[in-house]
């Protein structure tokens, strides 16, 4: 063999190697999608165990995807505990670009197939879930998907879980006070919890008319009116219901009037018109949960798993 020849095969061999070597970090240099989806899942929802709810995993699986996509960023980016999970300084990061990412995956997919997430979607909402929520989460829905319609129902959550059940809504976002009244929903997902204030107008001294507290509630219906009597009697603590309102911004209405001490959850006190009032029973935290598409009646069209995304996102701690 002469000297060319040899020269010849020997650029080969180092050209070869090369392209071996660069393909081979190339393959390597990315982020698996549905890893990025796992872990803004996890983040959000707070546990695996609602972060497989929403990805319709099991637990194990979700564990999986975390366990791979840290190896594939090289540094831990959950921090499990009983409590549930926490993003690592290094996971936040990565969550700020999997948004990114996944929304620039979508719109892509959308424009190369022409399709544009649009109908109509449902979604049944308790009255405690507060208006600046709703502000945010339907301006989200509306910058994201422009073609999508929504359809609203506000009204109590047992209503709302009982519209849910029937098909009647396809998502539903619903409070619950006490452990025993958690929905017995298995695909129920717990988004945040906040405490329960006693509260009362804020510029009005608060004093027992003949030895017993007026109070002002919901209907006897409403779990909280049965919660909130419950602890007073429990503790020996006379009282009054002075005012019964239909819905919460009624409730709202009455306690910033003065009409009686109400019983609301932490993000539906209004600060500037309402004080919490001490000394009385502590009550127990209420947790808002998720009710997303049941998945064995059909209810996972691309819009409804959007507005899914849109709710935690827009909610979850």
């Amino acid at each position: 063999m002469n000297y060319a020849a040899a020269l010849s095969i020997s650029k080969a061999v180092i050209y070869d190697g090369f392209h071996r070597f660069f393909r081979e970090i190339t393959m390597h240099h990315g982020f698996d999608l549905e890893q990025l989806k796992t872990l803004i899942a996890s983040a959000d929802a707070g546990s695996l165990t609602a972060a497989a709810a929403l990805r319709f995993r099991s637990q194990s699986a979700i564990s999986e995807q975390l366990n791979k996509l840290e190896e594939a960023a090289g540094t831990q980016l959950m921090i499990r505990s009983k409590q549930g999970v926490q993003p690592t300084h290094a996971g936040e990061r990565l969550i700020t670009h999997a948004r990114e990412i996944l929304a620039l995956s979508d719109a892509a997919w959308r424009d190369m197939h022409g399709v544009s997430v649009e109908g109509e979607v449902r979604i049944g909402i308790s009255d405690y879930f507060q208006t600046r929520y709703m502000v945010r989460l339907l301006a989200k829905i509306k910058h994201q998907y422009p073609n999508l319609k929504m359809s609203t129902q506000i009204a109590k959550s047992d209503d709302i879980v009982n519209a849910y059940s029937k098909g009647d809504v396809d998502i539903a976002i619903i409070l619950r006070a006490t452990e025993s009244d958690h929905p017995s929903l298995p695909n129920a997902v717990a988004l945040r919890s906040e405490p329960m204030l006693w509260v009362a107008a804020r510029d009005q001294p608060i004093f027992p008319d003949h030895n017993a507290f007026k109070i002002a509630l919901l209907s006897e219906t409403c779990s909280l009116h049965r919660l909130a009597r419950n602890e007073l009697t429990r503790h020996g603590i006379k009282h009054t219901v002075a005012h019964i309102a239909s819905g919460v911004a009624g409730l709202q209405a009455a306690v910033a009037a003065g009409l009686g001490i109400g019983c609301l959850n932490a993000s539906a006190v209004i600060e500037e018109q309402m004080v919490e009032v001490t000394g009385l029973p502590a009550l127990p935290a209420a947790t808002i949960f998720l009710l997303p598409p049941d998945p064995q009646k059909g209810q996972l069209p691309e819009r409804s798993e959007a507005v899914v995304q849109a709710v935690v996102a827009t909610l979850a701690p």
